[in-house]
């Protein structure tokens, strides 16, 4: 697949143009109701499949088909990281006026980090063979825990990240709006808003350490696993305030995906030296599941109505009230205090 470097900069160009068209969309704080999140949900879902069907006609069916199981597997496996999500804010009792600034640069730091862990698979990859050897061993275990634990939920109170942050970035008790930092009583203090994006990256960071081999097993392409990954992710946000109060209804979902990690781990294992499964299998296969797996659930739980987590008793943080955010000083202020010399009467 041979992809000109004027294309690698014209995707990068129309993501970070997007991104900067959702910032300013979203730039006054306010709660993102479902009507609204569907609609970004459908434009973002709009730009996946376009791109996929770009692909399909620039390269073939083949790629075409590589690119679309990718971007399946990874919006799949971005349903769970979204559940996460909104069990990390709950328990934070974050206000959801400023949930999608914290998801923005949450998703925008996971640009980041998949772009540098696919170059470096890539690479691995291109030097040592053997090493999908390991990768499939991995995507079958992982496929294997999450399915042993698919009724355990994390505990955001036991993070250790959080306690190292607390302990070593000094940080304030209070939301102060959307503020990351804030400058009280001339000392730079952290909010519990950037603790809370922490939290969040970190957690992306642990689900691309899954989602990543994975979509190396249905395509060697990294131009396709990039942009996959990429408009895969660009509409999370949107995702999770569109799904984020429909957990209780994907009882199922979490066996489809360990099913979707053990087939392409299996997948993965058999195309080094006995049998490479065609894309169109695979593309199939994990979309009869994924689709197996929704359509369960929702009958499994056909009646319930749509709500958000409870909300812990006693919130671990509080929220600064009009007069906290008046008294604040400007956060990046000069020294207006002028030096007087030592001789000076």
């Amino acid at each position: 697949m041979d992809v000109p470097l004027w294309l690698w900069l014209a995707v990068v160009g129309f993501i970070l143009l997007m991104l900067a068209a959702d910032l300013v969309a979203h730039r006054k704080a306010h709660v993102i109701g479902v009507r609204e999140a569907a609609a970004w949900s459908a434009v973002w879902v709009f730009f996946g499949i376009a791109f996929g069907v770009l692909v399909w006609w620039l390269w073939g069916a083949e790629f075409g088909q590589q690119y679309f199981a990718g971007y399946l597997i990874e919006k799949s496996l971005a349903v769970d990281n979204v559940f996460v999500w909104a069990i990390i804010f709950t328990f934070f009792a974050v206000p959801r006026e400023y949930q999608h600034r914290v998801l923005f640069f949450g998703v925008l730091g996971a640009l980041v980090f998949r772009g540098i862990f696919i170059a470096a698979g890539s690479a691995i990859i291109s030097s040592a063979g053997w090493v999908l050897y390991i990768f499939a061993a991995f995507l079958l275990f992982t496929g294997y825990r999450m399915l042993v634990q698919r009724n355990e939920h994390v505990d955001p109170g036991k993070s250790k990240v959080l306690k190292l942050f607390r302990r070593f970035v000094p940080m304030t008790d209070a939301f102060h709006g959307q503020r990351f930092l804030i400058r009280k009583n001339g000392l730079l203090l952290a909010t519990p808003l950037l603790a809370v994006l922490v939290l969040v990256e970190v957690t992306d960071i642990v689900f691309a350490v899954d989602s990543i081999p994975a979509i190396f097993a249905v395509t060697d392409e990294v131009f396709l696993v990039f942009t996959a990954n990429a408009f895969a992710i660009l509409g999370l946000r949107a995702m999770y305030f569109l799904l984020a109060d429909l957990i209780h209804r994907f009882v199922y979902l979490k066996a489809g995906l360990a099913l979707v990690l053990v087939w392409v781990g299996i997948k993965m294992a058999l195309k080094i030296d006995v049998y490479y499964i065609p894309t169109s299998i695979s593309l199939a296969v994990i979309t009869a599941i994924l689709t197996a797996a929704v359509v369960a659930s929702l009958i499994k739980t056909r009646g319930r109505e749509r709500h958000a987590l409870p909300a812990p008793a006693a919130p671990p943080f509080r929220t600064a009230g009009p007069e906290e955010l008046e008294a604040l000083q400007p956060l990046w202020k000069r020294d207006r205090r002028r030096t007087t010399p030592a001789n000076d009467a």
